[in-house]
């Protein structure tokens, strides 16, 4: 991957991580906080390898936090749908 498509990839994970941090259930100012220092504490990388594999990595917190936030949702309608006594 050339330097500018990992410079993309990389601004592309952090603006979806901070969408999806939006609803985070700390709260929006702890993810995003907590987000900025991750990106922070790797931004003198240069190797590609690391760079990519920190991609990845990245992805899959964003399924995780897609796994959170549809589990929410079906405990809700669970909730609303069927009496739980």
């Amino acid at each position: 991957m050339a330097n500018n498509e990992l410079r993309y990839a990389v601004k592309q994970l952090y603006k979806n991580l901070i969408f999806l941090g939006r609803e985070y259930p700390k709260g929006a100012d702890y993810f995003r906080e907590r987000c900025h220092r991750a990106f922070m504490k790797n931004k003198e990388l240069t190797d590609p390898e690391q760079i990519n594999e920190l991609i990845g990595r990245g992805e899959y917190i964003i399924k995780e936090l897609e796994a959170l936030y549809m589990l929410r949702k079906y405990r809700a309608m669970k909730k609303r749908y069927y009496d739980t006594q």
